[in-house]
């Protein structure tokens, strides 16, 4: 079950709940330039095609969009670069070894406020097989089928 990010969310990875299995969170800070912080607190963000990856002994969230800020100046930031995730080196050490197994990956799932900081949550995940993806529907056409019997039921 997810938990509640601790300040405003900005934007949320939806597909990668349904397209992989998620194994393990990590909470990161996110290395950002200019106005780029601005423009996340005006909703400008999007996870949609991002990825994170490791280069060398640093980790890189790639694909993450954020758009210019509308008043910004001559000096704004590529909206689509790469930018460099804060974690702590024995927590990339730990990465990098769970990441040789075969089919893991790291996805960003949301970005959100954690007090003056904007930090973006990432999860160890394996893809899901085309099967889980429908077992998945069928539980939770089950789980709507219950809640809806159970409506019904003190009528």
């Amino acid at each position: 079950m997810a938990t509640k990010p601790p300040g405003k969310l900005f934007a949320t990875n939806k597909r990668a709940r349904r397209l992989y299995e998620i194994l393990e969170r990590f909470e990161t800070g996110i290395e950002l330039r200019g106005t780029e912080v601005k423009s996340i607190r005006a909703g400008q963000a999007s996870l949609n095609e991002a990825y994170a990856h490791i280069q060398g002994r640093e980790v890189y969230l790639v694909g993450c969009r954020i758009a210019p800020w509308a008043y910004g100046n001559i000096q704004t930031q590529d909206p689509d670069r790469p930018r460099r995730l804060l974690l702590h080196r024995r927590e990339i050490d730990r990465l990098v070894g769970k990441l040789g197994r075969q089919g893991l990956t790291l996805v960003p799932l949301r970005l959100y406020a954690k007090g003056p900081y904007i930090k973006l949550e990432i999860a160890l995940a394996r893809g899901k097989k085309e099967r889980d993806r429908r077992e998945d529907l069928k539980a939770a056409d089950a789980d709507r089928e219950i809640a809806k019997a159970m409506r019904n039921r003190g009528r």
